[in-house]
């Protein structure tokens, strides 16, 4: 048999594979460059970028738990101008789409960035991430309310001709509900989930571990509750979803292409194992070719139930 074709389209965005990092995992890819090839991956998605440099929440930031990581990074970066002209030459030297993921304080923080990156070259689109749990001011004050989350996606889409991202928290009662809300708001796809909000607790010192109390928690811990999440969405929108949440293995990216996916992201497995992406991508055409499918897409949201 031929080798399958492993392409997928997104957003606008055609993809070599269905295959990315997750934001906030990946740093802006040159870290990872010594361990894989950049050009062997679907998208780039980069760390968050704001407005101003963030420094980031007080150490300790990560905590083991059982099953995944609890993180409190609290959006650590550069900011927008260190970030267009110190970090974008590198990525657009790179062959797959490069995904810019935003984050502001306010509606007009979202806006200023997605209009600046608009006229940057080599941004191939704009994941607006409406749901980081680590930030005191923004992140779920957003995204876990439909109409400011779909607020935000409406300023956002005015500004920018670039496809559009919403990157959207399970911390909410109703994940679907905010789903329809941005897609009617104009994003063009979905990411999800985020993290879920957790804490750990150092018994010894009577103390939380993480410096800002609570954080995030990912990893495989938080599989079945992302999968879940995907699955609903994937049904109620017409826009493709992006899958992440406990993704290790080409076994967990099946799953949720076949829930509903058209692409995945891999988060705190890179942390792990730096080559995981490019064990899931030569793990997934494995499949395909032991199963006699000649394309990926015959497997998304092929879930019977």
């Amino acid at each position: 048999m031929v080798k399958p074709r492993m392409e997928v389209e997104l957003a606008g965005l055609r993809l070599q594979n269905p295959v990315m990092p997750a934001s906030g995992t990946f740093g802006f890819g040159e870290e990872y460059a010594p361990y894989l090839d950049l050009n062997s991956l679907g998208a780039i998605v980069t760390k968050s970028v704001t407005l101003e440099p963030t420094p980031g929440n007080p150490p300790p930031r990560v905590a083991e738990t059982p099953a995944g990581i609890l993180n409190s990074i609290g959006l650590q970066n550069p900011g927008l101008e260190v970030f267009i002209r110190d970090k974008m030459p590198f990525l657009r030297r790179l062959r797959p789409p490069v995904i810019v993921n935003i984050a502001g304080k306010t509606l007009e923080e979202y806006v200023e960035l997605a209009r600046r990156l608009d006229g940057v070259e080599g941004v191939a689109a704009l994941e607006v991430n409406i749901s980081c749990p680590n930030v005191k001011e923004g992140g779920l004050a957003f995204g876990s309310n439909p109409d400011q989350a779909a607020r935000v996606i409406r300023a956002v889409r005015r500004v920018t001709s670039r496809p559009l991202i919403a990157k959207l928290t399970p911390n909410v009662t109703d994940v679907v509900a905010i789903a329809q809300g941005v897609e009617a708001a104009g994003a063009d796809a979905l990411s999800l989930i985020n993290t879920l909000q957790g804490m750990a607790v150092d018994w010894q010192r009577r103390r939380p571990v993480l410096g800002s109390i609570a954080g995030g928690l990912s990893g495989p811990a938080v599989k079945p509750v992302a999968l879940y999440a995907v699955w609903r969405v994937a049904r109620a929108v017409k826009i493709p979803v992006i899958g992440m949440g406990g993704i290790t293995t080409a076994t967990d990216a099946l799953e949720f292409l076949l829930a509903g996916a058209r692409a995945v992201a891999v988060g705190t497995a890179n942390l792990v194992n730096p080559r995981a992406m490019a064990e899931i991508i030569a793990g997934l055409e494995d499949y395909l070719l032991k199963h006699n499918i000649e394309d990926v897409n015959q497997v998304i949201g092929a879930l019977e139930t």
